[in-house]
């Protein structure tokens, strides 16, 4: 669904990122790895269209975002997860009123989506806090929201920026456990993280493959 043809960005003082090439198959898994103020979270936002390339392209579901109007942008969105590594929540609404505000921009029936939801909360361990505000939450807490509220639409993709950078690694493998079990469903996963450990710990549970990113240029590493 996810595709870059020699995809290029500049913020206008120099080439940020140049000629990556990527296509992210049906069910894969990757990691996005690399030094800070690579272009990690830039990558990411031309993935899911937040940002359209300076040069080259990014095609989602052969699509070049180049030529996507706003509506077509939101309606292509909608079928990728973004998990942000900032987390913002309403911090007023409840839990289960964040994770549901996807369905409700949308103009799903929130009642015929009450079910799902509910489930949807258990599954990664919030049924007991579903009635608590956002700053009553700890990190690995919120970090299990955000995957929820990602998810709760049934993306094709989920893409995670530093999804356990500030949690502890008891909350990082739980992470991780989720996102390779969206794996497992047939979801296509890509996290960017600076976490050498949480890679290795993943080799147990999917088959990954790692993407380094350093001077502007991505570069395929070995397979998990």
């Amino acid at each position: 669904m996810i595709e870059l043809q020699n995809a290029g960005y500049s913020y206008g003082h120099g080439s940020l990122l140049s000629e990556l090439s990527l296509a992210l198959p049906s069910g894969s898994f990757h990691f996005l790895v690399g030094p800070s103020g690579a272009g990690k979270t830039t990558l990411l936002k031309l993935c899911y269209g937040d940002l359209k390339p300076t040069s080259g392209a990014v095609m989602l579901d052969g699509r070049d975002t180049r030529g996507m109007g706003r509506d077509g942008l939101a309606q292509m969105r909608r079928r990728i997860g973004v998990v942000h590594q900032d987390c913002q929540f309403i911090d007023h609404l409840t839990i289960r009123e964040n994770v549901a505000l996807p369905l409700m921009v949308s103009g799903r029936d929130l009642a015929a989506e009450a079910g799902n939801l509910d489930q949807l909360l258990g599954w990664v361990g919030l049924a007991p806090r579903a009635a608590a505000r956002p700053p009553e939450l700890s990190g690995g807490e919120r970090q299990r929201a955000a995957l929820a509220r990602a998810i709760i639409m049934d993306p094709e993709v989920i893409i995670a920026d530093e999804p356990t950078g500030n949690i502890d690694w008891e909350m990082s493998q739980r992470l991780l456990s989720l996102l390779a079990e969206l794996n497992r469903l047939g979801k296509t996963v890509l996290v960017a993280t600076h976490d050498l450990a949480l890679i290795r710990a993943a080799k147990a549970q999917v088959s990954a493959r790692v993407l380094r990113l350093a001077g502007g240029v991505l570069q395929a590493g070995a397979e998990l």
